[in-house]
């Protein structure tokens, strides 16, 4: 988490009423560690693998404040799991590609995208502030190839994958 948004915290936590806790701390630094999206339980995983003491209700409340203090983007990638994305401050207009045999995730930005939200927008009387798009595909190796090194990947891992549909 670059300087500035650990200040925006700071600033936020101070204007609830609340105070900074080792576990609150070491929560946020884990949540922004790394540009992968993640599940509350996930975090919470993180947080016990790395032997830091706080329980599954402060990572859940620590998620809620980081995403009131717009630190954290909730979205919606399916399986039926708010999923959180920690790194749409830097790029606050991608888009997420989501395959929907092995769950894979790719975030992309087009200025072609931008151009055009831009143009919708203000043809229809608003002015744009953010805009995230999801796109549903299938695997095109698991297609051609008959195997996904990254569907493989996520059954090794025991990651959720997205339910298929038929």
């Amino acid at each position: 988490m670059d300087q500035g948004a650990a200040a925006k915290l700071d600033s936020f936590i101070r204007k609830k009423g609340l105070r900074r806790t080792p576990q609150r701390d070491a929560i946020v630094r884990l949540a922004f560690s790394e540009d992968d999206h993640f599940t509350a339980e996930e975090l919470f995983e993180r947080v016990r693998k790395h032997n830091i003491n706080a329980s599954r209700a402060t990572v859940y409340r620590t998620i809620a404040l980081l995403v009131e203090a717009k630190l954290l983007r909730e979205i919606d990638l399916g399986h039926d799991t708010t999923t959180y994305d920690p790194n749409f401050l830097d790029k606050p207009s991608h888009n997420h590609l989501v395959c929907i045999d092995c769950g894979k995730v790719l975030e992309f930005e087009d200025s072609h995208v931008d151009l055009l939200n831009e143009c919708l927008t203000r043809r229809m009387g608003f002015r744009p502030v953010s805009q995230t798009i999801k796109i549903e595909a299938c695997c095109e190796q698991l297609r051609t190839k008959g195997t996904c090194p990254n569907l493989i990947q996520a059954r090794i891992s025991k990651k959720r994958l997205p339910a298929r549909k038929r």
